[in-house]
């Protein structure tokens, strides 16, 4: 676990992504007396915007903290490819969960990305998001008879989506593999303009936003008190915590592990040198690799993801060796790109074990809520989490809200 006290953003990630090359950052006072609101948000990055504007658009006085740059932790080292499906496949999943909670799990998470679609488009957010269809390639032990199986399962859940053969992945997608499912729905984007979008959007929504850390939280019936570094304090009726992959103290679970990953982005591709319709691709493997395309027609691809290295100093002098593979495994994918790192990054990323993230109110703590655990599907779980804790602080929690529950089981067969 990372610690919440010594962790800064430069932990977090290391190298240079293409979003760090447009970076305004908003104006952002010092706390100078203690106040109160409705609702803090604890955490200025993409999943503490998005709550930030969905809260402060319903109408509740919001305040943001943050203790650094906002959106230049971990939201600058995503790779931003906001997929409905989930790190675990249905299959997997309905073998942990059942298939009842398994497909209603899988169809929150499409209906996240659609909504984080149609926010982007009605608030005109400039952020280059574009909707995309997703590949999902066979991969180590998955087959095309596990394909297959999946794509079944897919459809009795009332999910879209096709099955590829190789021949037909061949003639469509020109890529060797020995099968594909292919989806709409998904979407790209610049993380850290949509980030940035997001906040300015709740500012003008009149949020407000400090240069802040939070160092103490004391929670009861009736409100939480935070205690800033600075000796000031914050009286909010409720919090929410987004402090990305730093979990505060007062929080803990069993489902949860950081783990470090890399990417790189190619030069600017020629048009021919680009897959059809920049597809987001995917692999059916528990390590899997991804790649996709930006508006400036780079390939990103990422991956090599390790849970064994999680000290900043390890996981970035890997950065080079990790790139060349990454680099290699793009030649083998599609033989028509440039195969050059033009950015290099790494990242620190939080999972769970069942792939799903922990979203709710916090064990213990009265009207504290949180978002963590993000895995692969950061943006998209972060989305769904702005949307649980608005309707928990209106008090209209749903019985599959516990589906995601920050103290749930952890499961024994995953």
């Amino acid at each position: 676990m990372l610690d919440p006290d010594s962790v800064r953003q430069n932990d977090l990630r290391g190298g240079t992504s293409p979003w760090s090359q447009k970076l305004l950052q908003p104006v952002r006072p010092q706390i100078e007396e203690s106040f109160r609101c409705e609702v803090l948000v604890v955490g200025a990055g993409i999943t503490g915007s998005l709550a930030a504007e969905h809260l402060a658009c319903l109408g509740h006085e919001v305040c943001v903290i943050d203790r650094q740059r906002p959106g230049l932790g971990s939201t600058t080292a995503s790779t931003a490819m906001l997929l409905w499906e989930i790190d675990r496949s249905l299959s997997d999943l309905t073998d942990i969960y059942g298939f009842e909670r398994a497909a209603n799990i899988y169809r929150r998470s499409e209906a996240a990305v659609s909504g984080l679609i149609e926010l982007v488009t009605a608030r005109r957010l400039a952020c280059g998001l574009r909707p995309r269809h997703s590949l999902y390639l066979a991969a180590g032990e998955s087959g095309p008879r596990e394909l297959l199986a999946e794509h079944e399962l897919r459809i009795r859940a009332g999910l879209p989506g096709d099955f590829l053969d190789h021949q037909t992945l061949l003639r469509e997608f020109e890529i060797h593999r020995e099968a594909a499912l292919v989806s709409p729905g998904s979407a790209d984007a610049d993380p850290v303009l949509l980030s940035q979008a997001l906040l300015a959007e709740a500012v003008r929504q009149n949020a407000k936003l400090f240069d802040a850390e939070a160092a103490r939280y004391d929670s009861s019936s009736g409100g939480v008190t935070v205690g800033l570094d600075g000796g000031h304090v914050i009286e909010a009726k409720h919090v929410v915590l987004a402090t990305g992959y730093v979990m505060p103290d007062i929080l803990t679970s069993d489902l949860h592990k950081v783990v470090s990953s890399w990417a790189v982005a190619t030069p600017p591709q020629e048009q021919g040198a680009l897959w059809r319709d920049n597809v987001l691709i995917w692999e059916a493997a528990e390590q899997y690799n991804y790649a996709r395309t930006t508006v400036e027609n780079r390939i990103i691809m990422g991956g090599e993801d390790d849970d064994t290295i999680v000290e900043p100093d390890a996981r970035d002098a890997l950065m080079p060796a990790k790139a060349k593979t990454i680099l290699g495994k793009l030649k083998a994918l599609w033989p028509k790109a440039e195969a050059m790192a033009e950015f290099v990054w790494s990242g620190a990323f939080g999972t769970t074990s069942d792939g799903l993230p922990l979203i709710g109110a916090v064990p213990g703590q009265p009207r504290i809520h949180a978002a963590y655990g993000y895995g692969g599907n950061g943006i998209t779980y972060s989305y769904l989490a702005s949307r649980m804790i608005a309707a928990s602080i209106a008090g209209n929690n749903q019985p599959w809200f516990d589906d995601f529950a920050i103290d749930r089981d952890a499961p024994k067969n995953a």
